[in-house]
């Protein structure tokens, strides 16, 4: 190991007068003076932040709602808190296994949600968790799902990586696969001639899987309406993405198909950029690929402390200066739109709300031993019987 650390490539530096994307969480700007709350008014974001690659970027004046603030405030807050109690609940060794947390990446599952339409579709890799509440699931569903019990999402038998809604393809468990499955959601969704969207979500670190490269390839090969989404928190596991990935600008990777960068920590740009990227592909110019710049306060899992390839100094000031839900508070106190009780009003209210879900969720039993012979055939399709572990075993359907 020591001869081959002789080797090891060198940090890519960016040269100073190059571009980059702002990753503040409150940098953006009240255009006018709110006259009026209950009506719809401007704001302007940053100039940097967003990056096109073969499009134009979107609009950097925005028109937002005081009530949609304060929603997604709330759902942001809640997500955390949900997270919260999936660390607290595993680390009382009530949930085993695996179990990767997106703590600080609020402002891309909840940003996600409000830039797209009930009937468009969303698959992710890992860090699953909200999505799948924002996608129509329930905290109780996710929480009892981690806990292996029946009122799980998948019935206690799927775990972290493996919760689905009907809109919602996962969870799923193996490095960079649900990106051409996500490929295939899109072309059902172009056969069937839906003018919908399909979010595919992966990580930096599996921005280097071959599968991915062959999804971007056929769905720019037949204009499929993907959204190919590339969630850079810096770290792949415990590999920095400038130690893994020769090119680090993900949203310039996918040759002939245009691409986005975003800061991932602003919610009002996250919401902006999908929306753009939602209109872009319904539209019929094929697929579209983005990267929102963002970052996670835990280790890649539950199982990583997240210290040893990063010092605890910039885990604390990403904590301190970039925190998206500390990012709208201030957008919300300063613009006028609720006060800093009303908002710590919400703050209980998810507090409560995920506590709530959590009781539910140990209070339901864990699965039975004739559910290992359910939810395996679809509905409907299942064969007159199926062998077990033996020959003798046999379950009749």
């Amino acid at each position: 190991m020591a001869s081959l650390a002789r080797f090891r490539p060198a940090v890519r530096r960016v040269p100073a007068f190059a571009r980059a994307i702002q990753t503040s969480a409150d940098t953006t700007q009240l255009r006018d003076t709110i006259e009026d709350q209950s009506k719809p008014f401007t704001v302007k974001l940053h100039e940097e932040s967003f990056r096109a690659y073969q499009c134009e970027t979107p609009s950097l004046e925005v028109e937002v709602k005081k009530e949609e603030l304060l929603k997604m405030y709330k759902d942001m807050q809640t997500m955390r808190r949900m997270e919260m109690a999936a660390d607290a609940l595993y680390k009382a060794k009530l949930i085993r296994g695996f179990c990767h947390l997106a703590i600080g990446q609020e402002a891309v599952s909840v940003g996600l949600e409000y830039g797209i339409k009930p009937e468009d579709r969303v698959i992710t890799a890992y860090r699953c968790h909200p999505f799948a509440v924002m996608r129509g699931g329930t905290i109780k569903g996710v929480i009892a799902e981690l806990l292996g019990r029946q009122a799980g999402m998948s019935h206690g038998k799927g775990g972290s990586m493996h919760i689905f809604t009907p809109s919602f393809f996962g969870g799923n468990g193996i490095v960079g696969a649900q990106v051409p499955v996500g490929a295939g959601i899109a072309f059902a969704q172009k056969y069937l001639g839906n003018k919908t969207a399909t979010f595919a979500l992966y990580g930096d670190g599996a921005s280097n899987q071959g599968q991915v490269f062959e999804a971007f390839n056929m769905a720019k090969l037949w204009d499929l309406p993907a959204v190919f989404v590339c969630e850079n928190n810096k770290y792949g596991m415990g590999t920095s993405a400038e130690r893994s990935s020769s090119n680090t600008e993900y949203f310039t990777r996918g040759d002939k198909i245009p691409g986005l960068q975003v800061n991932g920590m602003d919610i009002i740009a996250s919401r902006h950029a999908v929306q753009y990227a939602r209109k872009w592909v319904t539209e019929g110019n094929g697929p579209l690929l983005m990267e929102f710049v963002t970052y996670r306060y835990g280790g890649h899992s539950m199982s990583d402390p997240g210290t040893t390839y990063r010092t605890r100094e910039e885990v604390q000031r990403m904590r301190s200066t970039q925190d998206p839900i500390r990012g709208l508070q201030r957008y919300i106190e300063e613009w006028g739109l609720a006060t800093e009780q009303e908002l710590k009003q919400l703050d209980k209210d998810a507090k409560a709300e995920v506590d709530q879900a959590v009781e539910e969720a140990k209070q339901s039993p864990e699965p039975l031993t004739k559910d290992l012979w359910t939810d395996i055939y679809y509905k409907g399709t299942e064969p007159a019987s199926m062998r077990g572990r033996e020959r003798e075993e046999v379950h009749h359907y």
